[in-house]
């Protein structure tokens, strides 16, 4: 099975790119497939070993500094609003909800990741409205409306199935170990999740090329680097906490869907195209990582 595994994820990104169009009307069942996800994910996680470390500070501060600091440098340095709104949005965006699929399949400690991904998502709803209110093309938005808005977006989403994963664990433990043994089901709802997001991300790209064409070359490259330093960066941090893995994904992994939604309502929509791009490479590195663990594994 882990055979097959190493090459589900560059199978669905290309049947993303060659069926974009039809990925972006069947993309409605995105939202269903993450509470699948989150709820096989969640029913195996203790929650008394739940704890905030100075991993999960670093990441938090890295997304709010340096998403504002680049925002400021980048608007100073070039006058471009578009690249610095996309570079801004791209670091702010919210680690993926799915986060923890790939964290532990390459052996990351379950219970950190699920920590971060709940800190990190509730954070970013708070925060980003803030940030709204002063940046973008809703700046007259009131905070209130704002912060309800996109805290349903993400709160919804990764609070319900936790709900519903803390009330199996206490009141129905064997529907519990039901579930538990269904987990690694939840990557391959992931690789459907992957190739709808990725063909709604190529019929994004595609539909604002005309006319954009060296803004979005910019935000493609300025995507790549940043995949790269969050990743790289992640995993450095991660070692000294003794999680390599899982420092590396709760930086660099991030919810591309959401992230997008958040240009598309409170910014200018090309900034889009950051994550757009971002989501290609992250999905790109996940699948090397991905097949280099599985062909150690089977020395």
């Amino acid at each position: 099975m882990s055979k097959i595994r190493s090459y589900v994820l560059p199978i669905a990104m290309i049947l993303g790119l060659m069926l974009h169009e039809w990925c972006a009307l069947f993309n409605v069942a995105t939202p269903i497939l993450i509470f699948a996800i989150l709820l096989l994910n969640f029913a195996p996680t203790k929650v008394k070993k739940l704890k905030v470390e100075g991993l999960d500070v670093f990441i938090a501060s890295f997304q709010i500094l340096v998403s504002l600091g680049g925002y400021i440098i980048i608007k100073w340095m070039s006058g471009n609003e578009i690249i610095a709104q996309g570079f801004m949005n791209g670091v702010l965006c919210p680690v993926a909800a799915s986060v923890a699929v790939v964290s532990c399949l390459l052996g990351a400690n379950r219970e950190r990741v699920v920590t971060y991904t709940l800190i990190g998502n509730m954070l970013i709803a708070v925060v980003a409205p803030v940030i709204f209110s002063f940046i973008g093309i809703q700046q007259n938005v009131l905070f209130v409306s704002s912060f309800c808005s996109i805290f349903m977006k993400i709160g919804s989403t990764i609070a319900l199935p936790l709900m519903i994963a803390i009330l199996m664990h206490r009141f129905t433990p064997k529907l519990n170990e039901i579930v538990c043994r269904y987990k690694d089901w939840s990557f391959y709802m992931w690789a459907i999740v992957l190739l709808l997001t990725l063909g709604k991300t190529f019929d994004s790209i595609i539909l604002h090329w005309e006319g954009n064409m060296l803004n979005i070359l910019i935000l493609g490259i300025l995507s790549l680097i940043m995949c790269g330093v969050q990743f790289g960066l992640g995993k450095y941090v991660g070692s000294k906490y003794g999680d390599t893995i899982a420092g590396g994904q709760l930086l660099g992994q991030k919810n591309a869907a959401v992230g997008i939604w958040m240009a598309n309502n409170y910014l200018n929509p090309l900034a889009a195209v950051f994550l757009a791009f971002y989501s290609i490479w992250q999905n790109v590195f996940n699948s090397w990582q991905m097949w280099r663990f599985d062909r150690k594994n089977r020395k």
